[in-house]
């Protein structure tokens, strides 16, 4: 297998996995406040709650690179800061801190013990630390147990010993706490099972008479030693510890969980044991016990309690009750154990109780929950058990104790953080037509399941919504001195006024104070100490504190334009040009500047920076003006309004801003000017502090509008807002400081402010049509909005409707009562009172019963309801497993939906007792579903999918497929194709991916001649597959069980024999290999992301962008998979990630090449999480780095963040990405596909369209970058069509035809307009014919258009080149082309009839020379230009194509009247296709188009200015004699301009102009 890779992907997480696997709880930061530290996947977070609004907030995240088994906090005796220990799988124990200063992980220690990997012998699994931070133990699920002591130093430092052993062979670790002891010698309790008589005993025996112990570990202080000090048996079901405090706070010892019961053990005391209650209610099984899965301890001054959480949910109080001596004090001696119900919360995978009242449940599936304790649960009426009443034998029996839940009395949740684990499908779809599209997703389990949508966007707290007497233009907020913590004023300005608003505890107008409320306002600000001052047309009114009021008029004729301010310097532009300047004098007066600067065009905007703290005044004064410039001019005594730098653009700006915000690369404020353009497109360039010169510019297209630009502050940064179509805000990102330009999910905007108040202390005050908003953004951290709809029960799939905004989802749950049996338990007669109450499934769950399925399907729709729409429960004891929208070409192309269930389905070992196809018809346009009929299968179908017109399922290891009967599916063919399960297919054409359970993938090739299904290419890896995805014909990507990302491709030659037109019958024959199939597939990229894929596809996440990857894993990841297009670009990133290994290696220890390379050697793959760490690394370390690289700390970190340009743009939750996608070969060229991909060659295409186009196809796509301009002169794919599958061709002609549109549109020229009339005459010879007469099949269309056609009014031209030829120098051989058409010069209604065409290419020998004026664009462009004359040539209006015979443009024909239903192609008028749909672009790439769109794009100075092509495609029979009676195929193509379009009409090329 080769190491390297001809393609290269760069993968990158946008959302990081959201299971939280470990949770600790300390004071990490060195203060008083708690934070909670996380471990999710291979990620350790830090968060901090805020008790006084009871919220979290994440403060760092980290990516570690290696598996998090483990954490543990400890606290060194007389410190106040604690630290983490984290057990990985890098063989390695790892002591970190957190550095509130820096925000970041600090490591201390790493000291080596072992192998890396997650081995069973070796230590990582349980960790534990004394209570008094003396040393931690670390265990091994077998037989090795490290105990290392830790202390400091003289310098106070931190040390760690070398490991001390307690190793015991045969014996298995279920559990590991560590004792509170006080100061005695360090105490470490373990759950442990003896397994040596187990081996040796083959009856069996025993290991049923095998006991488990409570082994005790002392640390001997005093020798360095550690001992085995006491072990005693325990119940056999033991599975947890806790730790009981000791010393002088309570008896020591530990909670020993087990099945159903929960006791006390010491080394030094009696046992005592209490049952775990269980739940009673007519749908609870009585018999069913319970085990702990999650506990908590905490203690309070003079008492501590445990919250133990059972497998239900449910919380469950622990006291322990001790001896008191004659005083009333507690002797350390145990009375009993107590145990109550307390409320019910989510199942937890841990619990954090915080000092300050509050609990975190870190949920093993949803949302995790932040509560409120509201009390302890003391004074309820809850039933307390306590150890009195049973055995403390584990041995002996007892009666079991009940308890009825009830809504939570003594819990309040406060917040819900969201989290998608497990996820387990998700689809890409933009539902909404916005500019980028959404992520649809199904996770969570049980009642706690969601549907959700995210969608790129900073959530928006919107606080007020008032309207506004009229409409205003502008809102400003002002204090009215400098030292004021909050605004005052509102000021909003309209048409013809000024209206002030005070900030108080209600908003008032107020008249008072001193603003001109007859005029219009350009700018408000306070200035100085305590002044105001008022910008508007006609002047500038300086307010002074005791309200008197100096004026500055304009001079006579002139208006101020546009205006900026600062707390002491003021600029304006006058209408006439001129810049005037003013600045705050000592006496706090405003000073002008002598001279005037006069701009050579009309100023348009103005910005001026805040003065820098120390300083007097802004040193730059940055001017836009309509001749698409901006200038910064000095403000310096010494060169006031001097010019120091220029900087084009290509478009008038609309708004500048001069703001100090954090750079990464410099690690402290770096100075940017923000602009924003008429065209909507928004620029940050650097602005260099000393000499005014500006660099490094970054585009963004905003939206159509002209951008607007506001300084605002969030979380107590500067940051702008920008308005256009949409909002956004610019912002640096509070980790890494990289600058981040995120929309805003909210109404759109026309000005906006800074807004502070007692109630609102950072907000935004904005104008949205007549209404005033004040909205705050609260969370940066993240910027994938989710809205959730809830769902019954665990989603297992979903489908989208084919033509509506809905999804379908499968839903089932094991182990679970169904509706209909939980209700006949409900309404049984043995019912008690209070056993019939029926809890709620989102708070409680559902009631448990083994071997019972709950199962259903919903109507989900997200964007108009958001809500579920009909729920269809599914009975029997069936469960859903499968599901897919098929359009049966035998139903005259009607789609249902088909959904796949099982009958009493056993989970492991496989078992079922039938399965069945349930066939469902849409009603109320998809809103509601229609049970047809069902057909049963032996076996549960595992995958479904939609195949020419039928059903391909996968039921056990056979393929079939179906088509739709009356009654039930008829079985048409079937094949046994993998060895095990179907559990995934995939289809192009007539090749199918079947994905095994276990042994990767298959291609197989149905052959519809002969009705066979014929495997003919698998993979060397039994992979066990979980998702697959077509990136093109012979490529799948996909993922399987253990964390596994990979890229598989069919070899060239074998795809090519199994597509042959032969009834296959040599793929059946050719010779297995290793009992499979004949050919294997090549491992082309590979990569170990940890998470476990759920879901692949190809898609976009920009409109317009690239195609790239985007993958879901269970714990809630959301990754994409971007790939290169260049060797330059993967040399880059390949040195780049080499460099950060060894710079910046992983927290934990793990060997970053290593763990990516955790089953199979990563291949193909550059890690973006990885490169991504750059920015956050020290100065040194960058500058070294970019040393190696022989780049700039910038340059390297604007690669990172902008990969130059036409590529997806992708928000991560760190950084904007913009990244090349394509294919790079080995030897470093510019490469398409092997496949002759549609998407690639479009690409590589669209790369010399935005060489040309530099700024405006940035623009349009909104990239971060501005690119040089290029005269490489873009070429049409040529790449001829080999693909024998009709759907492949269509999608190549779309590509091809959104690129010939693009020409069309921009009236870019293809070949260019070389060639003169006299060129025709030395080409080709010209036959004119009298007596010509149009075909009788186009009468009714030339008499329906108003087209003259009688004999006199058209010109029959034969065009050819049937003898040889001389032309200068060069004799050319005869070539046989033909161009015979008629010509119709009739004004408006001229029109060209193509009849017999055949290219000179063609039709010449292979090596033959052709003249350079061969192309049919070109020939009939000059023969029209001949015959019409100057007077009609430019009012070309219709091209007719008759009886079109091209193979593939028949194809193509016959392909678009198959997959759309609504088409049928009828006799005139027949049916119309513009070029804003797909149908449009390939009949334009067609052979029958192609050439129309040359001569209008080559001719459009000529033709006139937007002419775009409309085609509308009609049939009549052929008449000839001697020919079987068909129909023929006719193009008429119309050259309209926009003015004659209907509204619709525009709606859709508007949208295909978009688009392109």
């Amino acid at each position: 297998m080769a190491t390297t890779s001809s393609m290269f992907m760069y993968s990158l997480t946008i959302q990081p996995p959201t299971s939280v696997t470990q949770a600790i709880l300390g004071q990490f930061a060195g203060t008083k406040e708690q934070q909670i530290v996380t471990a999710s996947g291979s990620r350790l977070t830090i968060h901090k709650p805020d008790p006084t609004q009871g919220k979290i907030t994440t403060i760092l995240s980290q990516d570690v690179f290696g598996i998090i088994r483990t954490l543990a906090a400890f606290r060194l005796a007389g410190s106040n800061k604690d630290y983490i220990i984290i057990g990985s799988d890098s063989g390695r124990i790892t002591i970190i801190e957190y550095v509130p200063a820096q925000n970041q992980f600090n490591r201390l220690h790493l000291e080596t013990f072992g192998k890396s990997g997650i081995r069973r012998v070796i230590p990582g699994q349980y960790l534990a630390v004394d209570p008094k931070g003396r040393a931690c133990l670390i265990a091994s699920a077998e037989k090795n147990k490290l105990v290392y002591v830790l202390n400091r130093n003289a310098q106070a430092e931190l040390t760690i010993s070398s490991p001390l052993e307690a190793h015991k062979p045969q014996t298995l670790v279920f559990a590991l706490v560590g004792l509170d002891v006080g100061y005695e010698n360090p105490v470490f309790a373990m759950l442990e099972v003896d397994y040596t008589e187990c081996d040796q005993d083959p009856t069996g025996q025993a290991f049923q008479d095998v006991e488990k112990s409570l082994v005790y570990y002392e640390l001997d202080l005093g020798l360095n030693h550690v001992v085995r000090k006491w072990s005693d048996p325990v119940d056999r079901t033991a599975n947890m510890l806790l730790q009981v405090p000791g010393g002088g706070d309570g008896p020591s010892g530990v909670l020993v969980c087990g099945l159903d019961n929960i006791t006390y053990r010491h080394s030094n005391q009696d046992a005592f044991r209490v049952p775990i209650p269980r739940r009673r209610g007519a749908t609870e099984n009585p018999e069913r016990k319970r085990c702990i899965t999650a506990g908590v301890m905490h203690k309070m001054r003079g008492a501590f309690f445990f919250l133990l959480q059972s497998e239900d949910g449910d919380l469950f109080k622990v006291t322990i009750d001790m001896i008191e001596d004659d005083n009333g004090q507690p002797t350390g001696e145990v009375k009993k154990l107590k145990i109550k119900y307390f409320d019910t919360v989510p199942v937890a995978s841990n619990l954090c109780i915080l000092k300050s009242g509050f609990l975190f449940v870190a949920s093993e599936t949803g949302n995790h929950h932040f509560y409120q304790f509201e009390k302890l649960g003391d004074d309820d009426n809850e039933t307390e058990y306590d150890s009195d009443s049973f055995p403390a034998d584990p041995t002996e029996a007892y009666t079991a104790v009940y308890f009825h839940p009830r809504p939570s009395e003594n819990v309040n949740l406060v917040e819900s953080i969201d989290s998608m684990n497990p996820q387990l499908d998700c689809k890409v779809a933009n539902l909404t037509d916005e500019d980028a599209p959404q992520i649809y997703s199904i996770c969570g389990s049980g009642a706690r399941s969601s549907f959700r949508m995210l969608k790129h966007g900073l959530e928006v707290n919107d606080i007020v919504d008032s309207e506004l007497p009229s409409v205003p233009a502008a809102v400003w907020t002002t204090k009215i001195t400098r030292n004021d913590e909050f605004d005052a004023y509102i000021v909003l300005s309209f048409d013809n006024g000024t209206l002030v608003l005070s900030i108080g505890e209600t908003v008032e107008e107020v008249t008072d104070t001193g603003f001109l409320s007859t005029a219009s306002t350009l700018a408000v600000q306070q200035l100085g100490e305590d002044a105001l001052i008022q910008v508007h047309p006609k002047g500038i009114r300086h307010i002074r504190a005791d309200r008197r009021v100096n004026e500055w008029p304009v001079p006579q004729h002139r208006s101020i334009v546009a205006a900026t301010t600062n707390e002491r310097q003021v600029a304006v532009a006058l209408s006439s040009g001129e810049i005037v300047y003013f600045e705050m004098d000592t006496d706090g007066s405003l000073a002008e500047y002598d001279e005037k600067r006069e701009m050579s065009g009309t100023v348009t905007c103005l910005s001026l920076g805040e003065v820098p703290e120390g300083r007097v005044r802004s040193q730059f004064l940055a001017v836009g003006c309509d001749d698409s410039t901006v200038r910064i001019l000095s403000l310096d005594p010494e060169s006031t309004l001097e010019n120091k730098s220029v900087q084009a653009l290509t478009s008038a700006p609309s708004a500048l801003s001069i703001m100090a915000m954090p750079d990464s690369t410099s690690g402290g404020s770096t100075l940017y000017l923000h602009i924003g353009l008429y065209s909507g497109v928004y620029l940050r360039t650097v602005l260099d502090e000393i000499t005014g010169e500006l660099s490094d510019t970054r585009t963004r297209f905003l939206g159509p509008k002209p951008a607007k630009l506001f300084k605002v502050s969030v979380k107590g940064e500067p940051a702008v807002l920008a308005l256009s179509s949409r909002s956004w805000l610019g912002y640096s990102d509070p980790q890494t400081k990289n600058f981040m330009l995120t929309p805003l999910s909210y109404v759109p905007l026309e000005w906006g402010s800074n807004f502070s108040s007692e109630q609102c202390t950072e907000g935004m005050v904005g104008i949205q049509g007549q209404n005033l908003r004040i909205f705050s953004i609260e969370k940066l951290g993240s910027n994938l909005l989710q809205q959730s709809i809830p769902l019954t029960y665990t989603p297992r799939r979903f489908v989208r409707h084919p033509e509506y905004p809905l999804f379908y989802t499968i839903e089932s749950d094991n182990n679970t009562l169904s509706i209909e049996t939980k209700q006949r338990l409900l309404n049984s007669e043995t019912v008690v009172n209070g056993d019939g109450v029926e809890l709620s499934p989102e708070e409680f769950g559902y009631p448990r019963a083994q071997g019972h399925w709950a199962s259903c399907i919903h109507v989900v729709d997200p964007i108009n309801a958001k809500a579920t729409l009909q729920q269809i429960d599914l009975t029997d004891n069936e469960a859903a497993t499968t599901i897919v929208a098929v359009s049966f070409s035998s139903q005259s192309d009607e789609t249902f939906l088909v959904v796949g269930t099982g009958k009493d389905v056993t989970v492991s070992p496989r078992t079922s007792s039938a399965g069945f196809i349930y066939i469902y018809r849409f009603l109320e346009d998809g809103k509601e579903l229609e049970f047809i009929h069902k057909t049963k299968t032996e076996q549960p179908p595992s995958a479904l999918l939609a195949f020419q017109g039928r059903l391909l399922a996968g039921i056990g290891n056979e393929l079939r497929i179906y088509d739709l009967g009356l009654k039930q599916l008829l079985r048409k063919c079937q094949a046994q194709v993998v060895p095990n399960l179907v559990v995934g297919l995939q289809t192009q054409g007539s090749r199918i991916i079947v994905s095994d359970v276990q042994e990767s993938i298959v291609y197989v090739v149905y052959k519809y001649q002969d009705n066979r299904l014929i495997p003919f290419v698998d993979d060397v890896i039994a992979r066990w597959t979980t998702c697959t995805t077509m990136v093109d014909y012979e490529t799948v990507a996909g993922g399987d069980k253990f964390g596994n990302l990979w890229l598989l491709r069919c070899p060239q030659k074998v795809s090519e024999e199994s597509d042959e037109d032969s009834s296959g019958g040599h793929l059946v024959h050719e010779r297995q290999y290793l009992q499979g199939a004949p050919n294997r597939l090549a491992l082309m990229c590979h990569f170990y992301p940890q998470d476990i894929p759920t879901s692949i596809q190809k898609t976009q996440l920009v409109a317009g962008g690239r195609d790239i990857l985007v993958w879901t894993g269970l714990q809630g990841t959301l990754g994409i998979l971007v790939p290169f297009v260049s060797r330059e670009d993967v040399d880059f990133f390949q040195t780049l990630e080499q460099h950060l290994r060894g710079e910046e290696a992983p927290l934990a220890g793990r060997d970053h090449l290593v763990y990516r390379s955790y089953y199979v050697p990563v291949k193909g793959m550059i890690d973006g999480d990885l490169c991504e760490r750059y920015p956050l690394l020290s100065n040194d370390k960058k500058q070294m780095i970019a040393g190696e690289l022989d780049r700039s700390v910038r340059e390297i970190e604007r690669k990172i963040s902008v990969s130059f340009a036409i590529l997806s743009v992708v928000v991560s939750g760190t950084n904007t990405l913009t990244h090349f996608a394509g294919y790079a070969d080995t030897r470093g060229i510019l490469a398409s596909p092997p496949v002759k991909s549609c998407n690639f060659e479009f690409i590589s295409l669209a790369q010399h369209i935005a060489q040309q186009h530099a700024n405006e196809a940035v623009a349009s796509l909104g990239l971060m970058e501005t690119m040089p301009r290029s005269n490489v002169t873009p070429i049409i794919p040529t790449t001829p069509i080999t693909r024998r599958d009709d759907a492949q061709d269509f999608q190549t002609l779309v590509c091809k035809g959104e690129w010939l549109m693009d020409r069309v549109i921009r009236r870019t020229t293809l070949v260019g307009n070389v060639f003169k009339e006299s060129d025709i005459d030395a080409a080709w010879f010209w036959d004119e014919d009298e007596d010509f007469l149009p075909s009788p099949n186009i009468l009714p269309a030339l008499q329906d258009l108003g087209i003259p056609h009688d004999e006199e009014d058209v010109e029959f031209v034969e065009i050819n080149q049937n003898i040889a030829i001389r032309i200068g120098n060069q004799e050319y051989p005869p070539t046989g082309g033909r161009y015979h058409n008629a010509y119709i010069a009739a004004g408006p209604r001229s029109t060209i009839i193509a009849q017999r065409n055949f290219s000179p290419r063609l039709l010449a020998a292979p090596g033959q020379k052709i003249p350079q004026l061969h192309r049919w664009s070109d020939v009939v462009w000059l023969a029209w230009t001949i015959l019409a004359g100057n007077d009609n040539k430019g009012q070309l209006r219709y091209i007719i194509r008759e009886n079109i015979t091209t193979k593939l443009t028949r194809r193509i024909m016959e392909y678009i009247k198959r997959a759309r239903p609504d088409t049928n192609f009828l006799p005139w008028p027949g049916q119309l296709y513009d070029l804003a749909s797909d149908e449009g672009k390939a009949l334009l790439a067609s052979p029958h188009g192609v050439g129309i769109a040359y001569l209008v794009a080559d001719h459009s100075d000529v033709l006139g200015s937007k002419k775009y092509p409309v085609v509308c495609i009609f049939t009549a029979p052929t008449k000839d004699e001697g020919r079987e009676e068909k129909n023929d195929y006719y193009m008429i193509w119309e050259l309209r301009d926009p003015t004659e379009m209907d509204e619709m009409e525009l709606d859709r090329l508007k949208t295909c102009r978009d688009m392109i």
